[in-house]
C-alpha cells in the first residue's frame, strides 16, 4: 500500500524530529507529516493542520485506524534506520584511537 516513504531530520525542537511524506498506492502523495520522538523511544506522527479563526482544521488524516498504522509503521521504520545509521556515524567519528583501544573524543583529553 505504503510505496514510497521520505524523512527529513531537522533540528529537535520541543520533541519534533523530522518531517515525512508517503506515497500510498503510487497515486497519492500527502508530505508535511511532523515526525515526534516519544518521551518512552519510538516516534508519533502528526498531520497537518491549518488555523482558521479560532479553529484548527485539519489538512488531511487517515480516514481509518489501519490506514493510519500502517503510515506510523512505514515512517517509524524509516526514522529507526535513518536515525541509527546517524548515530552510529557520529558514534564512529566521535571515537578516538589509542593503544588500549578507541574511547569517546570528550574523554580523550
Amino acid at each position: 500500500m505504503i510505496s514510497e516513504v521520505n524523512v527529513t531530520p531537522i533540528k529537535p525542537a520541543g520533541g519534533l524530529v523530522a518531517f515525512a511524506s508517503v506515497v500510498i498506492d503510487s497515486k497519492l502523495y500527502l508530505s508535511s507529516i511532523a515526525v515526534y520522538q516519544r518521551l518512552d523511544g519510538g516516534y508519533r506522527v502528526t498531520y497537518p493542520t491549518r488555523k482558521v479563526g479560532d479553529r484548527q482544521l485539519n489538512v488531511y488524516h487517515p480516514v481509518n485506524k489501519e490506514l493510519g498504522l500502517q503510515i506510523e509503521h512505514a515512517i517509524t521504520a524509516k526514522c529507526n534506520g535513518l536515525f541509527k545509521e546517524s548515530n552510529e556515524r557520529h558514534d564512529r567519528y566521535s571515537q578516538v584511537a589509542t593503544p588500549q583501544g578507541s574511547i569517546p573524543a570528550d574523554k580523550a583529553w
